[in-house]
């Protein structure tokens, strides 16, 4: 579910959904150039500090989404400093709470509609919504 609010927040309509989850290559999400030259690289969850660098060697952009509550702050503590030379990273959390509410809107066959505004994603669906607030940890230079 955090891959769909990933997609809705940095939409665009080159981006899109990879093997990320059966290779380990890609990432999650990614928008690629006709030169296929990867533009922006996007990872949900919490990769090692190895990972993330081969990224921003490979891609112009590249954007983490965390959503582990406690657990993903002190992951992003144990690796903010060996990512510092990473120029062009930006990690955004997702509340656990949030997130945890997100999967209660999971179904077999579901319909889901969001709205972004503001930086915010409202999500609907049968089962009821949910306003997800990112949260910005690092953000890359403009």
């Amino acid at each position: 579910m955090v891959r769909i609010i990933a997609f809705a927040l940095q939409a665009h309509e080159d981006l899109v959904f990879t093997k990320g989850l059966s290779d380990t290559d890609e990432p999650d999400l990614w928008i690629k150039d006709l030169t296929d030259s990867i533009k922006l690289w996007i990872e949900i969850g919490q990769p090692d500090e190895r990972r993330i660098l081969k990224a921003c060697g490979r891609s112009d952009q590249v954007i983490v989404y965390c959503y582990g509550g406690h657990t993903s702050k002190i992951w992003w503590d144990g690796i903010a400093n060996k990512l510092t030379r990473a120029k062009n990273l930006q990690v955004i959390s997702i509340p656990a709470e949030q997130a945890h509410d997100l999967n209660k809107l999971v179904e077999r066959s579901m319909v889901l509609h969001v709205n972004v505004q503001d930086g915010e994603a409202y999500v609907s669906s049968e089962q009821g919504q949910v306003t997800i607030t990112p949260e910005i940890w690092r953000n890359h230079p403009e």
